[in-house]
C-alpha cells in the first residue's frame, strides 16, 4: 500500500482579500492562506485522505504562516522547501458583488517558481496513489523542470496523475506560451479537471463536451469540466453524466470552490481504489454530486483553506457517504 493517498506539487501563497477601509479611507486587505494545490489537499484531508504537499516558500512571515496552516490542516509538509533567497508568492484579490474574483500577483519571481529538481522529496513522489499537478508550476524554470521530473517519476511508480490547468493569464508571458506549457502535461494525465472557461486554452475547442472528447481521445481516462453554478460535466470510461450544483443561500467568495470540488472528487476516486477508466456511470454520478456539494459549501464562506468543507457537512448535503 502506498504511504499517501494524494500528493500535490505546486504553489502555496497568500491571498490578500479586501477587508473594508481604514479610518483614513485606505483599502484594507485580509491575509488568507491559499494556492490551488494546497486548497485541494486540505479538502481531501478533510475527507479522510492521507495527503502531502511538495512546494517552496520563503523564509519570511508569510511563509511561516503558510507552513503552520498547512500542517495544522492535516497535510504532510515533508516536501515543503523553505528558502532565504526568494519571497513567498502573494496574490491580491478583488471580489465583485457576485463573489467572482480578479487577481494581481507579486511573483517576479515568487518562491514557488524556484523549486529545483534536486529539492524534490522523491519518497513522497513515488509513494502516492494519486499525484496532482497544476499548470502554474509550468510558468517558470526551475519549477517547470522539477514538475515534469516529478510527474514522470510518479507515473512510473504507478500513480494516477491528476491535473488542473488553472489558467491565470497574468502569470504567463502570453497566451501562446501558456497554451504550449499547459498542453505539455496532457500526455501524462489520467484524470483532469478543467473549467468551461479553460477548455479553449487546453484543447483549442471552447465547447466543453467536444473539449472533453478531445482530451479523452488523447488518452485521459476521466475528464471533469466544472460549470460554475450549473454543476459539472463528467466523461470517463463507462460513459458521461452531469452533476447538478446545490442551492446556495448567498455566495460569499468563490475562491477555492474548484479546489474544494476537486479535493472531494479525488477523495472519492482514492477511496474507491479504481483508476479513472474503471469508474462506472453510478460512480460518476455519485462522485460528481459529492464534489458539487463540497464546492457549494465552500462558496458560502470566505475563500481559501478555511473555507474547505468538512466530510460530515458534504455527506449530509448530498446524501452520499464515502
Amino acid at each position: 500500500m502506498k504511504k499517501y493517498d494524494i500528493i500535490a506539487l505546486g504553489e502555496t501563497l497568500i491571498d490578500f482579500t479586501p477587508a473594508g477601509s481604514s479610518p483614513a479611507g485606505m483599502l484594507l486587505f485580509e491575509r488568507n492562506p491559499g494556492g490551488a494545490p494546497v486548497n485541494m489537499l486540505v479538502c481531501a484531508a478533510n475527507m479522510g485522505c492521507r495527503t502531502g504537499f511538495i512546494g517552496k516558500i520563503g523564509a519570511d512571515m508569510q511563509g511561516r504562516f503558510l507552513e503552520e496552516t498547512i500542517r495544522s490542516a492535516g497535510v504532510d509538509t515533508g516536501g515543503l522547501v523553505i528558502t532565504d533567497d526568494f519571497f513567498t508568492t502573494l496574490a491580491f484579490v478583488t471580489i465583485d458583488e457576485q463573489g467572482e474574483r480578479s487577481f494581481s500577483f507579486a511573483r517576479k519571481p515568487g518562491a514557488d517558481t524556484q523549486l529545483d529538481v534536486n529539492e524534490l522529496n522523491m519518497d513522497m513522489v513515488q509513494n502516492t496513489g494519486i499525484f496532482h499537478i497544476g499548470s502554474l508550476s509550468m510558468t517558470d524554470e526551475p519549477a517547470r523542470n522539477a514538475a515534469l521530473t516529478a510527474v514522470e517519476a510518479a507515473k512510473k511508480a504507478g500513480a494516477t496523475i491528476s491535473y488542473d490547468p488553472n489558467y491565470r493569464p497574468l502569470l504567463w508571458k502570453d497566451a501562446s506560451e501558456a497554451q504550449k506549457q499547459i498542453r505539455s502535461l496532457l500526455p501524462y494525465v489520467d484524470v483532469i479537471k478543467i473549467s468551461d472557461e479553460e477548455c479553449a486554452i487546453t484543447t483549442g475547442c471552447a465547447d466543453y463536451r467536444k473539449a472533453a472528447q478531445i482530451l479523452r481521445n488523447q488518452g485521459i481516462s476521466c475528464v471533469v469540466v466544472t460549470l460554475g453554478d450549473k454543476g459539472a460535466y463528467i466523461s470517463a470510461g463507462q460513459g458521461e453524466c452531469e452533476a447538478d450544483s446545490f442551492p446556495v443561500s448567498a455566495v460569499v467568495d468563490t475562491t477555492g470552490a474548484g479546489d474544494a470540488f476537486w479535493g472531494a472528487f479525488l477523495a472519492c476516486v482514492s477511496k474507491s481504489g479504481k483508476r479513472g477508466g474503471e469508474l462506472s456511470l453510478e460512480d460518476l454520478h455519485a462522485y460528481g454530486s459529492f464534489a458539487c456539494a463540497a464546492a457549494s459549501l465552500c462558496v458560502q464562506k470566505r475563500g481559501g483553506i478555511p473555507a474547505m468543507p468538512d466530510r460530515e457537512s458534504v455527506e449530509a448535503l448530498c446524501g452520499y457517504t464515502i
